[in-house]
């Protein structure tokens, strides 16, 4: 009798020892699953937020007042290191020679849309 005990005992022992393992892969690949998901959502929610901008071109009349500084401010926005940058790209683009600008002179600035304009 006690050889068949032993012989359950050992059956046993292998069960548990197979349930063990089964249940430690079927964590493991949750838990890898889990991961995997948290990783798409969060990638998923960056790339939904950020709009992508197209650089465009437009022409202004100079009004009273205005320098090239205050232009720069309403129109460069996020796209230049500095309003310097944008100066004189638009100073460059104008062909103008230094930063005087007049009241009534027509300017050719960039500046930049998510809107997709044709």
């Amino acid at each position: 009798m006690s050889e068949i005990r032993m012989k359950e005992n050992k059956y046993r022992r292998q069960r548990e020892l197979q349930r063990h393992i089964f249940i430690s892969i079927f964590t493991i690949c949750i838990t890898v699953i889990l991961a995997l998901s948290i990783f798409s959502i969060r990638s998923d929610a960056k790339d939904g937020s950020e709009a992508i901008e197209m650089k465009y071109y437009t022409s202004i009349e100079v009004t009273s007042g205005d320098t090239l500084w205050t232009i720069a401010t309403d129109h460069m926005g996020m796209h230049y290191d500095s309003e310097t940058d944008y100066i004189k790209e638009v100073m460059q683009m104008n062909a103008l020679h230094n930063d005087t600008i007049y009241a009534g002179q027509h300017l050719v600035i960039p500046y930049y849309s998510s809107q997709i304009l044709e």
